[in-house]
């Protein structure tokens, strides 16, 4: 016996929906996958942000340390381990996506820089850049963790 055109057009639209939903749910799914993959480098990244935020300090201390010394010219063995460690862990950190942001000479950001004072320029083509840092600023994977703190020249407020 065989089906009648009716039962075959109604079993062809059958598979053709079962088959748009099967395509739909494997796109879903694929879509999903993305996602959660790209959720947790996200959430490694912030991970490392955070660590990295937080090792802020101990880089501002081997700053002062580092410049302490080598204004003295010493010769101290102590002095030039901490230089090498001082290297050593930037390296490690630039290799992880850190960027130091010392802007001395480049033009302000207020997206970048954290303008602490400001000095009348000694001439006024250097108006509105940053004369001095007080603390370097850094960025991790591109995203800003903390804007460099700094001196800029402004004539504004200056006769």
């Amino acid at each position: 016996m065989e089906p009648s055109a009716e039962a075959i057009r109604r079993l062809e639209d059958e598979n053709s929906e079962l088959r748009d939903r099967h395509l739909r749910l494997a796109a879903e799914f694929d879509n999903f996958r993305k996602r959660a993959a790209r959720e947790r480098v996200e959430l490694g990244d912030r991970s490392q942000a955070a660590l990295t935020v937080r090792l802020l300090e101990v880089l501002d201390d081997l700053d002062r340390v580092v410049a302490g010394g080598s204004s003295r010219g010493s010769d101290d063995p102590v002095q030039q381990a901490l230089v090498l460690i001082d290297r050593k862990l930037r390296k490690e950190l630039e290799a992880a996506g850190l960027e130091r942001i010392d802007p001395i000479g480049s033009a302000f950001d207020p997206s970048l820089h954290e303008a602490v004072s400001v000095v009348a320029p000694p001439d006024p083509a250097l108006d509105h850049t940053v004369s001095a840092t007080y603390q370097a600023g850094y960025r991790f994977k591109g995203s800003l963790i903390r804007p460099a703190r700094v001196q800029v020249y402004s004539t504004e407020g200056h006769a």
